[in-house]
């Protein structure tokens, strides 16, 4: 009875084990390591499909200002500062004129001399063309009077030459008047100059604006060009955002688009599509993109980053999957499928994708079709797998 026993325990302790084994690899082929990977499936169907694109940008204005002097010199005054709203044609800051306003005063006297010279010139003219007048008028008198006899010859050519002598009078009499406007001209437009000189060191504001930094302080000596301040246009102000290339195409302004400021991200705000600009970043491949506000922000913050959703056109009806269901195999778009238990790479081809995951399919699928949006491995073709449930 004790051998019996022992034989009958040792045989259900190896069918026991048997059943484990059984067990464990029925587990190990169907739900373990050794299992097909699990999939997820999801069906293509007709969709209205809203396209967007989404880009971050930072904040700037269209038109801005570096106000400063036209030729070096020295600061004298600045009567703003960052942060203030200033008005077309307000007084921001002062350049020291030094001996401007002498030379003024002496280019003034100037001009008033050479109009003094114009004056005695053309007093000298008139009595020049005067004494013409009468020597021209003698000269012919004496002539007849030479003519019939009652004169000699050398009397009547001498008062010619008196005529001659007084018309070569006349006419530089004639051309020094020329001179002496010539040198008014040019005198006034010596003091024009400087006028316009010293009005070009009070330095005042182009537009109705706001001031976003202060570069110098008075005492400063700048160089011509250089910035005292710099202000903005507010109703100028946009965002330019950088678009993936790939998603660009399409966007035309006058697009709606939507803004997220990074200080207020709770709330959107809208816009429209103001320029796209031909230039893109060759390095990050993007496409810089201009939105206009709606409304600007009534207190910007240049150089704020702000998140952009740029709206396309609607296409109705389109065949669509789930972004997540496209893939890139040897170079080109498809979807996985399951097949009799296996993995099966269609190519397809895409069109738009949308901000909520769904991509348009152009080609290669029927509506209805399952596609696989997940899987637990990395697919490829023939692989088994196992469908872990539909969506």
């Amino acid at each position: 009875m004790g051998v019996i026993s022992s034989k009958w325990k040792t045989g259900v302790l190896l069918a026991a084990l048997v059943l484990i084994a059984g067990a464990l690899l029925t587990f190990a082929y169907t739900r373990g390591p050794l299992a097909p990977p699990r999939v997820q499936l999801a069906e293509a169907a007709h969709a209205d499909l809203a396209s967007a694109v989404f880009g971050i940008g930072t904040i700037e204005a269209r038109l801005s200002y570096a106000i400063g002097p036209t030729q070096a010199g020295r600061v004298l005054r600045v009567h703003v500062d960052h942060g203030e709203r200033v008005r077309s044609g307000q007084l921001l800051a002062e350049i020291d004129p030094v001996d401007l306003e002498s030379r003024i005063g002496a280019a003034q006297a100037a001009l008033e001399r050479a109009k003094a010279s114009v004056v005695m010139a053309e007093a000298q003219l008139r009595e020049a063309h005067s004494r013409q007048r009468v020597a021209a008028a003698n000269a012919e008198r004496y002539r007849e009077l030479a003519a019939r006899g009652f004169v000699s010859t050398e009397v009547a050519d001498a008062r010619q030459n008196d005529a001659q002598t007084s018309l070569a009078a006349m006419e530089a009499a004639n051309a020094a008047l020329h001179g002496a406007q010539s040198d008014v001209e040019r005198s006034a437009r010596e003091h024009e100059a400087l006028v316009r000189q010293i009005s070009n060191l009070k330095l005042v504001s182009p537009v109705d604006g706001i001031v976003i930094a202060r570069d110098a302080e008075p005492g400063s000596t700048l160089v011509a060009g250089q910035s005292i301040v710099r202000l903005i246009d507010p109703s100028s102000i946009w965002v330019r955002a950088r678009i993936d290339q790939s998603r660009a195409q399409g966007i035309q302004p006058g697009m709606p688009a939507q803004v997220v400021l990074r200080s207020n991200p709770g709330s959107a705000q809208p816009g429209r599509v103001a320029r796209v600009e031909i230039q893109n970043d060759a390095v990050t491949e993007e496409r810089i993109v201009a939105i206009s506000f709606d409304a600007a922000p009534a207190a910007p913050s240049i150089g704020e980053l702000a998140e952009a959703t740029i709206q396309l056109a609607v296409v109705a009806r389109a065949l669509a999957v789930p972004s997540a269901a496209i893939k890139m195999v040897d170079g080109r778009p498809g979807v996985w499928q399951a097949i009799d238990g296996k993995a099966v790479f269609q190519p397809v081809g895409i069109g738009i994708q949308t901000l909520d995951g769904r991509t348009q399919i152009l080609a290669g699928l029927e509506a209805g079709a399952q596609v696989i949006v997940y899987s637990d491995v990395q697919l490829t073709r023939g692989m088994k797998i196992r469908v872990d449930q539909m969506s």
